[in-house]
């Protein structure tokens, strides 16, 4: 093993050496490897390195179980963490950020899945592995140098007047009424909207208190029109379950996101609406508020968003109302 090293390294130095250094550098590293033993690591994943792996990735995300990940978003970690694992088949002490470039790189090839999800992926990377070594379980994080994937901007769809009418018009019960109005009118993550209860409703005040990411409790607010129709709905109910969306067949359990997301896009077909969806609603409710002028800041409570960037991504400024602005202020 150890000639061999000193030949690999002798070859790879021929280009910048001439035939007489070459002779020395051999020499010399003769005389400096004599007294050791060279031994070359073997960073194939053995059965036991293998559940060293997952034992570090339970330990992870139990951490971001205590933080107050939802279930989806650890799920999600898991997911594209194991399927890092497989790909790249190393002791996670041993990975390296060329192993994790060729990984995304192989990912975005084979997949043909976009930039954004990509970045997603590398944003998963990062948050375990500084985990890791927060842990000291690695020396440094090898996404470190890994740095954000670049995106093409879009300016994503908001649902118009005239469409939010067409889906009013198409709910052919009043709980569908009522939960579109609900979305629309405060601007929940369908994760909120699945959680709320009866009593979580204070319909004199006209609001309801949430139970966002990280399990903080904020109130959000619905119009008229929208209490209006919760509460024919709720009046129409005849079960006793605490929850304020319930399926419409008894025995009427709690309705959970795949159903709220199935509905919506059910209703988005026969409406002949493309891309219905619950975030959809979120986005409208962020994009008219700034519109009619409610301060990025207010926005931002309203949503639950940590960090104002985060509201920014969601609220698209109308392009007429920036034509506007123009001829008003400069033009």
């Amino acid at each position: 093993m150890k000639n061999k090293l000193i030949k690999n390294l002798n070859k790879a130095m021929k280009p910048f050496l001439d035939e007489n250094q070459r002779i020395i550098l051999e020499n010399t590293m003769n005389k400096i490897f004599k007294d050791f033993n060279i031994v070359k690591i073997n960073k194939s994943l053995s059965l036991e390195e293998s559940k060293n792996n997952y034992f570090l990735l339970d330990s992870f995300l139990s951490a971001k179980h205590v933080e107050g990940c939802s279930e989806r978003t650890i799920t999600y970690y898991k997911s594209t963490l194991v399927k890092m694992f497989d790909e790249v088949e190393k002791n996670i002490v041993y990975i390296t950020t060329d192993d994790l470039r060729t990984y995304l790189s192989n990912y975005k090839n084979n997949t043909n899945t976009s930039k954004s999800t990509i970045d997603n992926i590398r944003r998963v990377l990062s948050s375990f592995f500084s985990w890791l070594e927060d842990e000291d379980y690695i020396l440094k994080n090898p996404v470190r140098r890994i740095h954000k994937i670049k995106t093409k901007k879009v300016v994503k769809e908001v649902i118009s007047d005239e469409n939010f009418e067409i889906l009013r018009d198409n709910c052919n019960n009043i709980r569908d009424l009522a939960m579109i109005e609900l979305l629309a009118s405060t601007g929940i993550r369908v994760g909120e909207l699945v959680n709320l209860n009866i009593d979580d409703v204070l319909f004199n005040e006209r609001e309801c208190i949430v139970l966002g990411k990280g399990d903080s409790e904020r109130i959000v607010y619905f119009d008229a029109k929208t209490k209006i129709h919760l509460q024919k709905y709720l009046d129409s109910r005849k079960d006793n379950n605490p929850a304020l969306f319930v399926s419409l067949k008894k025995p009427h359990k709690r309705l959970g996101i795949n159903g709220i997301e199935r509905r919506i896009r059910e209703l988005g077909n026969e409406s002949n609406i493309k891309k219905v969806h619950p975030h959809k609603f979120r986005r409208t409710m962020a994009t008219n508020a700034i519109d009619k002028g409610m301060p990025i800041e207010q926005v931002q409570k309203l949503l639950g968003h940590v960090q104002i960037d985060t509201t920014m991504q969601y609220a698209m400024v109308n392009q007429s109302n920036v034509k506007i602005a123009h001829r008003k202020f400069i033009g």
